[in-house]
């Protein structure tokens, strides 16, 4: 019968530390699969707990039930376990705080990213949370949240954009809504979030964020605002952020302080990393000095040396890593977790069947219509790629001589005109609130009118108001929220 080993290890003298290298203490164990080897640390790095295994003991993390994925009471989802079989959670709702939280992935290519991102997704919608979801790897990172038909609740998630630009849209969005939020709870002398009184936790994920942030892309500055924004005034609102990026440099993030006070106080997942991520991370302090964490190999297994006189060896592939995490900010820093397998066992045609059954049925959860006129078409008709873009940022503004001018301006723009009124200097210029909402131009328009109108002549009427051009999807958002 295989036996599994604890050790408990003491620094000798009061103050004294525990510092150690994982593969020299696998070695010096003589163990060849470090796989086999989980090292626990106490905070103080004053204790210490090895545990031998006779395997890999994060080999295979089966999911039981999808149901696991539902956030508790405390606001926390089940994402995977650790080597003792404990849950590895990711708080996503602070409820003695009423705080949504700032949520960080990284991972080198292959290390397990994207199904990763697709067990928070999955999980997020059980949970009733409306998520915008931004997959700038062109739709591939994660196309089963986009669901079976296409767009909004015929998707698992409220919103998905794959363009630059689209996530600028739902960016402003989000702001947005996030401003609207704390107009209401300013009235309603409310301080903190409570999940469906009477809004929707609401998050905002940027799938591979360092494209958006790197250097030399082009909506750099304006995403690090609304992204900084967010991070610090979203939390008591309801409004979360997440990032799941490559385990680069965090100087290709926006910056080096971008997301400084967002690993120290957010919640952070480490899957495999390159050496200058951890450098930085151990610089900035978010890892207690004299904290090594065990580097995740790309393959699990013990690695035989042999000789080329073994002509009867046969070389069997290593099974993977992927998965293989550290969940920074959680209850067991130092020691490794994995997420859930999931999936089909082989790539399938087109979206996987088992993918879709983790988000399981119904639609997902949406913005409160209370902020639908606010934030308008890019929402309402879930549009994309500079569409979107230019529904939710105005165009330059000039006068009819052709000219710039303070104060509001107007100009064609595609058959209608555009209104534009001055801004704060701490917002970007691109971010410019309109001076009428779509709801207050139906309401001129049922105003003016005795006889009954169906959605198609109140479209035509407020398109011919001389403002902006609108779509129905928008029409009919103002209308259900008039109504009700």
């Amino acid at each position: 019968m295989s036996k599994i080993y604890e050790l408990t290890v003491e620094a000798v003298e009061a103050g004294d530390v525990i510092t150690y290298h994982p593969v020299r203490l696998a070695n010096a164990l003589r163990i060849t699969d470090v796989n086999r080897l989980a090292i626990e640390v106490n905070t103080a790095l004053s204790k210490a707990l090895v545990t031998i295994y006779p395997h890999d003991p994060l080999a295979r993390v089966i999911l039981a039930d999808p149901q696991m994925l539902v956030m508790d009471s405390r606001g926390r989802i089940y994402i995977g376990r650790y080597h003792n079989g404990r849950p590895s959670l990711l708080r996503l709702y602070d409820p003695a705080s009423g705080s949504a939280q700032r949520l960080l992935l990284f991972g080198t290519t292959g290390a397990g990213k994207s199904t990763a991102g697709q067990i928070i997704l999955a999980a997020m919608k059980r949970s009733g949370i409306a998520v915008l979801y931004a997959d700038l790897k062109g739709g591939q990172s994660a196309p089963e949240a986009y669901g079976q038909t296409g767009r909004g609740a015929d998707g698992n998630v409220a919103w998905r954009v794959t363009t630059q630009e689209g996530t600028m849209a739902q960016l402003r969005t989000t702001w947005l809504t996030m401003m609207d939020r704390q107009e209401r709870y300013s009235r309603m002398g409310r301080s903190k979030f409570l999940i469906g009184r009477p809004d929707p936790l609401i998050y905002q994920i940027i799938d591979e964020a360092n494209r958006l942030l790197e250097k030399g892309a082009p909506y750099r500055d304006e995403a690090t605002f609304y992204i900084k924004d967010i991070g610090r005034t979203g939390r008591s609102l309801g409004v979360g952020i997440g990032l799941f990026a490559q385990a680069g440099h965090l100087e290709e993030m926006g910056g080096s302080d971008t997301l400084r006070a967002m690993l120290k106080e957010g919640e952070v997942i480490l899957l495999r990393w390159t050496s200058s991520m951890m450098k930085q991370l151990v610089t900035d302090g978010l890892l207690p000095t004299g904290m090594v964490l065990a580097p995740i190999p790309k393959y699990a297994g013990e690695v035989d040396l042999v000789s080329q006189f073994d002509e009867e060896h046969e070389d069997d592939d290593l099974p993977g890593t992927q998965g293989t995490a550290y969940n920074v900010n959680g209850r067991y820093p130092s020691s490794k977790m994995r997420f859930w397998n999931i999936g089909s066992d082989m790539p399938t045609e087109g979206l996987d069947p088992m993918v879709l059954d983790l988000y399981g049925p119904g639609a997902p959860a949406e913005i409160e219509e209370a902020a639908w006129d606010l934030i308008g078409d890019a929402y309402a008709q879930r549009l994309d790629g500079m569409e979107a873009y230019r529904a939710v940022f105005p165009e330059p503004e000039e006068d009819e001589d052709g000219e710039g001018g303070g104060g509001r301006s107007k100009k064609k723009s595609g058959g209608a005109l555009r209104t534009a009124t001055p801004v704060p200097a701490s917002m970007p210029a691109e971010s410019k609130p309109r001076s009428r909402t779509i709801r207050d131009r139906v309401q001129a328009v049922l105003d003016a009118h005795d006889d009954p109108l169906d959605a198609l002549q109140i479209l035509e009427l407020v398109n011919a108001d001389g403002d902006r051009a609108v779509k129905l999807g928008s029409i009919r958002n103002a209308l259900t929220t008039l109504k009700s």
